[in-house]
């Protein structure tokens, strides 16, 4: 079914209190590993999104059972492994189902995984994933995009070329079962890893160096069933901090990690803008003088996140004065260049390079091409005169709950018409 574009009326502050979200970059790989134990595992803090019902799919397509007991809590059983392969219809949506192939070679020894689909900004590989696996004891065969593994004698390091999310997950979930113990370098210090490392060892793994660059796990015979509630969301909660500042407003988020989200503060800070951190909560507040330019870079965590680049980007067409935003971790993140542009951002680009003369922006038609470039989208329409209409919907679904409805709550005039009165405006 066709979803109905996003409405937003511009030039409104914003005020209030808003929730952040639970981290669907740390659901994802969590009801993965869900999938290693035969005995049912209940998540707390499970956003109702559709890369989530994505990964259920796929984990139900396996074997596992889930039912929701709650908004936002989620149990899962998988008593066994009915199929290793991950089908392509469903993988091909989502770049975070490929290491449902480290899950399934954890559980069952085997799998067959195709090559991950997901936003559509540049080709991001999986040979930091295959390297991996090969060095610590599976075989992996690779056939016009199926890739096939299985388990031999697993066990040994392996070095990452570079620092990789995903790659770290992949390996850490093949080498969590068993009785041999795996050591991972150069390993992803983000901290959707640690929550999957912290969720791991909740139900029974052992495993060392969350949060450093060196991973350890020490393969364990089974694990237990448990209950676990996932880390709050920071991308979600950034997208809101930057929302807050390009519209000159003073907002509050609660349910937040503030040791999570100190790039974001301190680029905030340093733009002119009032960051409080408090033990769960942030206020921002965007009302007290002009903001200044700054220059931006993206870097794995605890750097600035490639996934709040589109967002910045909105933010600073919005400031005087000169920025560059450079993002050296996906080079081709550039789709909102072009729909900001239709709304009179002022964006130069050479290579992953932006460089913005802010000034005010001006409503228009646009169209998001992926989830963080409609991000950006949405903070862009929340500053304009006049009604931006936002289409690409399907995609902020795939990262933010229930988007209209919390954007009203603090102050945004946002809706959505139903389908039949979409229609009759046609």
């Amino acid at each position: 079914m066709h979803l109905t574009p996003l409405h937003i009326q511009g030039g409104r502050p914003l005020g209030g209190e808003i929730a952040v979200q639970p981290s669907k970059n740390a659901a994802l790989p969590i009801i993965v590993a869900s999938l290693l134990s035969s005995e049912p595992v209940t998540l707390h803090g499970v956003p109702r999104l559709s890369d989530v019902y994505t990964i259920l799919e796929l984990a139900q397509h396996v074997g596992a059972y889930h039912t929701w007991s709650g908004p936002n809590t989620l149990t899962i059983h998988t008593p066994e492994i009915l199929n290793t392969d991950a089908p392509y219809a469903l993988v091909s949506k989502m770049r975070a189902s490929f290491i449902m192939m480290g899950a399934l070679l954890g559980r069952a020894g085997e799998a067959v995984v195709s090559m991950p689909g997901g936003c559509a900004f540049g080709f991001r590989p999986v040979d930091q994933h295959v390297k991996a696996f090969r060095a610590i004891g599976i075989d992996v065969e690779e056939d016009n995009g199926n890739f096939s593994a299985k388990r031999r004698q697993l066990g040994g390091y392996f070095v990452f070329e570079m620092l990789t999310v995903g790659g770290t997950q992949n390996a850490i979930l093949a080498a969590v079962l068993g009785d041999a113990t795996v050591v991972l370098e150069n390993a992803s210090i983000d901290t959707d890893v640690v929550d999957l490392i912290q969720f791991l060892n909740s139900l029974g793994a052992q495993i060392e160096g969350a949060g450093t660059n060196t991973v350890t796990v020490h393969g364990v015979r089974a694990l237990r069933g448990g209950e676990y509630r996932i880390i709050p969301d920071r991308i979600e909660a950034g997208t809101f901090m930057m929302a807050a500042a390009a519209t000159r407003s003073r907002l509050r988020l609660t349910n937040v990690r503030p040791d999570h989200l100190r790039a974001v503060s301190s680029k905030l800070t340093e733009m002119g803008v009032g960051v409080t951190e408090e033990v769960s909560s942030l206020i921002v507040d965007a009302t007290q003088g002009h903001l200044r330019a700054v220059n931006v870079t993206t870097q794995s965590f605890p750097g600035f996140p490639t996934d709040l680049q589109p967002q910045m980007s909105a933010l600073l067409a919005t400031i005087d004065g000169t920025s560059t935003v450079q993002d050296p971790v996906y080079t081709d993140r550039l789709t909102h260049v072009p729909e900001l542009q239709r709304m009179g951002a002022n964006i130069a680009v050479s290579g992953y390079i932006q460089l913005i003369q802010g000034g005010r922006l001006h409503a228009a038609p646009v169209k998001a091409a992926d989830l963080r470039a409609g991000a950006a989208l949405v903070v862009a329409a929340l500053t304009t005169e006049g009604e931006t209409v936002i289409d690409g919907v399907e995609y902020l679904n795939r990262g933010y709950e229930h988007l209209a409805e919390r954007l009203r709550s603090i102050g945004a005039h946002a809706y959505q018409p139903e389908p039949a009165l979409a229609s009759a405006m046609d």
